[in-house]
């Protein structure tokens, strides 16, 4: 299915066109009858041909309704634009031109309409140059008469030709439809219905009306009067919903796929002004079906910061536009560049912002983002509506490759400096170097260590560091002193005359020069191996005075040495107090 919009001057035969073409009458309400004029959004379809079905939101053009006007176009990818040939362009021709404009609505067609009663050539020159600086500056257009039925083969004919240069929508994108009416039918319950531009809805899936942050399950699906099981954007949709009263969904909520969606109520985006004027601090923003009257806050010649409330989903990338409802004139388009932008509370905050921002494509692009953002969870770039591909740094993080490189090398200089004032300590603690880097969580900083960098004990120390004079010589000295007898650890007077207390053997150990035990007892890094492979000699199981004899020291030695292997893994402890080698396989 493909939807298209009307728009144009009221009173143009807009609603005359769609029932010419689809056989039906969008104005659905008496009022809208009785006086032969649209007031709120109508819809018919229509099937061409080739067998594409075509949906017409039909928008009201009189100046009282452009809300519901704007309700209506901003949700489709094209519009049919309804100019008469007995009028030409008029006031309402020029808003909702603007308004189209400002969305950046692309795709469309000219229509001159009541071609029977004049001369459609004027009208159509017109209406092209009007275009011809806008976004629809590419339409074709043709001329027609609802009435005679002139031309009408023609435009079903470029409504088709139109349907094949639409974009086909991401049908597993996220759902995001904006009520443009909501009722209660007798017997089924709340009904909503809305345009679905992509994503897929089926019976039984699970939504959330925002801003309102409540679930809803949808229990039946009709498009284009048609039960269904599944839609597809995109479409004309109307749900039968489950858990909803009926005041709990009005015209410009949203229905949202779960946690895809980020709701706001302050975002930055890119300005596309309509003209020359200063812009008020108070507009009406217009998005979907959505309006909110929203304080804007220039930042830089074409960059600002919207405020509004209640919230809105939205996603990096979204167009809507500003109005001021006073003049009846749209201001400018919108191009939403961050919808979870940061404070801003320093002098100068505002340029430095503004800087940043024309750096932004406007486009939810997971590089651009990341660059930008430097550190930000996968949930939290998925609900901006990027599409993340990137691996995780730790957990849920996602990081700028520049910017990860960046903090790698801060922590690789921080270990040094504080190597360099506590030569003693157990390096750099995690919490500190957390603090130090500005980074919100202990994993990250343990993702950032690699080698050279390594951790111990809470603590990240350099392996490759060297050691200062005198402990080198004095950890020369130790390890030839193991050298000849591996298992023979100094006596603590020994360590004492070579100026090896607590800290320096600490430091020597962090190094990979020494292993310690319990009680300053100190030996070479290889001596548990060294000791099991001796021990595996013996009778198994053995005892501690065995294992002392057999390792060629004193129970002082021993007895830790057996602990820590027990402590390994390496040998068991029986309940005879024996010990014995514990066999690995392979």
């Amino acid at each position: 299915m493909h939807v298209i919009a009307t728009a144009g001057h009221v009173d143009h035969g807009k609603s005359t066109l769609v029932r010419a073409l689809t056989g039906q009458n969008p104005d659905r309400l008496a009022e809208e009858q009785r006086r032969s004029m649209t007031i709120d959004l109508g819809f018919a379809w229509t099937a061409l041909d080739s067998g594409e079905e075509i949906a017409f939101v039909d928008v009201p053009g009189h100046a009282g309704f452009v809300p519901n006007m704007l309700a209506g176009i901003g949700p489709v990818p094209a519009v049919l634009f309804v100019v008469a040939a007995d009028e030409g362009w008029m006031p309402q021709s020029a808003e909702h031109l603007a308004a189209l404009d400002a969305l950046q609505v692309r795709h469309g067609l000219l229509v001159v309409t009541r071609s029977d009663l004049a001369d459609p050539g004027p009208a159509r020159v017109q209406a092209l140059a009007e275009m011809r600086t806008t976004s629809l500056c590419n339409v074709s257009s043709v001329a027609v008469s609802s009435t005679t039925g002139a031309g009408l083969e023609q435009l079903r004919h470029r409504l088709a030709k139109l349907t094949e240069d639409l974009v086909p929508p991401d049908a597993a994108g996220p759902v995001r439809l904006w009520v443009d009416r909501a009722f209660a039918v007798r017997g089924a319950g709340l009904v909503a219905t809305g345009t679905l531009p992509r994503g897929t809805i089926a019976v039984g899936d699970e939504l959330v009306v925002a801003p309102r942050g409540t679930h809803v399950k949808v229990r039946g699906i009709q498009s284009l009067e048609t039960e269904t099981s599944t839609v597809r954007g995109v479409a004309r949709v109307a749900l039968n919903l489950r858990g909803l009263g009926r005041d709990d969904i009005r015209r410009g909520d949203a229905l949202v796929t779960p946690r895809r969606f980020l709701d706001t109520d302050v975002c930055d985006v890119r300005l596309n002004r309509t003209g020359d004027a200063r812009l008020p601090k108070t507009l009406t923003l217009h998005i979907g079906a959505a309006t909110r009257a929203a304080h804007v806050r220039l930042l830089g010649a074409d960059v600002a910061r919207l405020s509004f409330a209640p919230a809105l989903p939205l996603h990096i990338g979204d167009r809507a536009l500003l109005r001021d409802p006073g003049l009846h004139q749209i201001v400018a388009g919108v191009t939403v560049l961050d919808v979870r932008p940061p404070e801003m509370s320093r002098r100068g905050a505002a340029a430095v912002r503004a800087r940043q921002l024309t750096a932004l494509s406007g486009a939810a692009v997971e590089a651009e983002e990341l660059a930008h953002r430097g550190l930000v969870r996968r949930p939290l770039l998925e609900a901006m509506g990027v599409r993340v591909t990137s691996p995780p740094v730790a957990a849920d993080w996602l990081a700028d490759p520049d910017h990860w490189q960046d903090l790698a090398q801060r922590l690789a200089a921080l270990v040094s400096d504080h190597a360099a004032v506590h030569p003693y300590s157990d390096g750099l603690p995690l919490q500190t170097a957390r603090r130090a880097l500005g980074l919100p969580e202990l994993s990250l900083v343990t993702s950032l260590v690699r080698p050279p960098l390594v951790l111990q004990r809470g603590c990240i120390v350099h392996q490759d560091e060297e050691l200062s004079e005198p402990l080198a010589t004095a950890v020369r000295e130790v390890r030839a002193i193991l050298d000849d007898a591996p298992f023979r650890a100094p006596e603590a007077q020994q360590l004492a005359e070579l100026c090896l207390g607590a800290p320096q053997i600490r430091r020597a150990v962090r190094a990979g020069l020494l292993l310690c035990l319990e009680e300053k007892i100190v030996l070479l890094p290889d001596a548990p191996e060294r000791a099991l492979a001796q021990l595996a000699e013996l009778a198994q199981p053995f005892t501690v005075g065995a294992a002392t004899r057999a390792l060629d020291t004193t129970r002082r030695v021993s007895l830790p040495l057996l602990r820590h292997l027990d402590g390994q893994g390496l040998t068991v402890r029986l309940d005879d107090h024996r010990r014995e080698v514990v066999r690995r396989r392979g």
